[in-house]
């Protein structure tokens, strides 16, 4: 996209936006409880980042309520406020008549927490768009009104590029709070490895983040594809079938960089249960050290990235136990004197910022002590 890409409010990745969000919530509690309004917030973001599967994840996380709309589908205003209803208490009596509106099916009757998702808001029509803003500005419409301890957050495409979306004006944009939703592989390979993606396809994403940035290579394109060759046991062999399917969700250049990743990374990247259950460490040491270079000598610093950070992906997985060895061998991983200094201090570091308390203990050591202190 040639032109400049409109989106508002701080930059974050989904675990930076989730935290923001729940401070958000809190604060317009707070607010409800002294009979003052809470505000709304927009999440902005690029096709495909996850957006919706954020805020979803975000009501499931917590087992909050949740309320899903979609404005661009509304093809006029009653499927906002709802449809009009002719009341006659008193049928011998003429013009005692009163028109009541009942709310649509989508709108949530009971008390919260919960969450109102008014996704691709931007992609509403503008008649629609204007419609909203009484519900934004006081979680509410004329004929029906959000039970207490609801939020409403919005989504967003930006404007400019080549986005079909409806303008959104002053008033429209200071009636939210904005924040906006970008990239990052390490949060992405969390969660696909919490929600059973191909490991193949972390590995892939991990190697070659800078590739997901393209109009039809996404992280939701990439999750499609991932799950289509997931019962796919030897890719080798499927070579034609896995290219075919790459292609009809993915464009040209990372089909061939999956491609190629299949020919000559994906059977000398090292699992962290090779890493962690290993018996005999210096065979993996000697895999470690083979791998860390390329066919002319060259220092593959990719390769290493991949595995520390699908290390620590492991290491933090809820459901992960230390078991024999498992101590020991992560601490010689860390003493590959072929590994860089960055890199060793940034799994180190978020080992310990992230990881519980047995796996912050599993990197207690002096010797991993004093190669950390000379890297300073």
């Amino acid at each position: 996209m040639a032109e400049e890409l409109l989106e508002y409010g701080k930059k974050g990745n989904s675990k930076e936006i989730k935290e923001i969000l729940l401070h958000i919530f809190d604060r317009n509690n707070q607010l409800n409880i002294e009979n003052k309004r809470g505000t709304p917030i927009c999440v902005w973001g690029t096709h495909g980042l996850g957006k919706t599967q954020m805020i979803r994840d975000f009501a499931r996380e917590k087992k909050w309520k949740f309320a899903y709309i979609a404005p661009a589908q509304f093809e006029e205003m009653g499927d906002l406020h709802g449809m009009p209803n002719i009341i006659d208490p008193d049928g011998k009596i003429s013009g005692d008549e009163y028109t009541v509106y009942s709310p649509p099916n989508w709108v949530p009757k009971e008390e919260g927490p919960g969450i109102l998702l008014i996704d691709d808001i931007n992609r509403a029509d503008d008649r629609i768009l204007r419609g909203c803003m009484q519900l934004l500005q006081n979680f509410e419409l004329s004929s029906w009104k959000l039970p207490s301890k609801w939020q409403i957050v919005a989504t967003a495409n930006p404007e400019g590029g080549d986005y079909s979306v409806t303008p959104m004006d002053g008033a429209m944009l200071t009636r939210m709070l904005h924040t906006t939703l970008k990239f990052d592989p390490k949060v992405w390979a969390e969660w696909a490895n919490d929600n059973n993606i191909d490991q193949r396809g972390i590995a892939f994403v991990l190697t070659y983040p800078e590739l997901v940035n393209a109009e039809r290579t996404t992280p939701r394109s990439l999750t499609q594809f991932f799950e289509q060759i997931k019962t796919i046991k030897d890719l080798k062999k499927k070579i034609n079938l896995v290219e075919a399917i790459a292609l009809s969700s993915l464009d040209d250049l990372t089909t061939s960089s999956f491609m190629n990743f299949i020919n000559d990374e994906l059977s000398t990247l090292i699992n962290p249960e090779e890493i962690l259950d290993s018996e005999k460490f210096e065979d993996v040491k000697t895999d470690i050290i083979t791998l860390s270079k390329g066919d002319s000598g060259t220092k593959r610093v990719d390769r290493l990235s991949t595995i520390c950070s699908r290390l620590y992906i492991y290491l933090m997985n809820k459901n992960y136990k230390s078991s024999k060895n498992h101590s020991k061998n992560l601490v010689s991983f860390l003493l590959i004197d072929e590994i860089p200094n960055d890199l060793l201090m940034s799994l180190y570091m978020d080992i310990n910022k992230n990881g519980n308390d047995n796996v912050k203990a599993m990197v207690r050591d002096k010797k991993l002590a004093l190669k950390l202190l000379k890297t300073l």
